[in-house]
């Protein structure tokens, strides 16, 4: 049974709408940046899906990239968040209104 590239895209789709509703409705700077990642991830998804419809690797190579930059973009959203966790004792966004030092 060979699954089409519909299926693919439908889960990329909804992963994406997930991470979008975690982005617009929670408050906590955790849950809003694995929302990013989520929707990262749903492109990441549609890509592989579409490169491999087509039969080209340029979607595959480019999600190579992707990945490696999350990497890299993990590590410094991270700690940006434990910086703003330990300064002002908070992680929720309402709270976090003001960047002064």
């Amino acid at each position: 049974m060979d699954i089409g590239v519909e299926a693919y895209l439908l889960v990329s789709m909804l992963l994406f709408c997930i991470g979008m509703a975690g982005v617009l409705v929670r408050r906590n700077l955790l849950i809003i940046y694995m929302s990013l990642e989520l929707m990262l991830n749903a492109a990441n998804i549609a890509l592989v899906a579409l490169s491999r419809f087509n039969d080209n690797l340029n979607g595959q190579v480019m999600v190579f990239f992707i990945i490696t930059v999350a990497a890299a973009e993990v590590a410094v959203g991270l700690a940006l968040i434990v910086a703003l966790y330990r300064r002002h004792k908070t992680a929720q966004v309402n709270e976090l209104n003001s960047l002064k030092l």
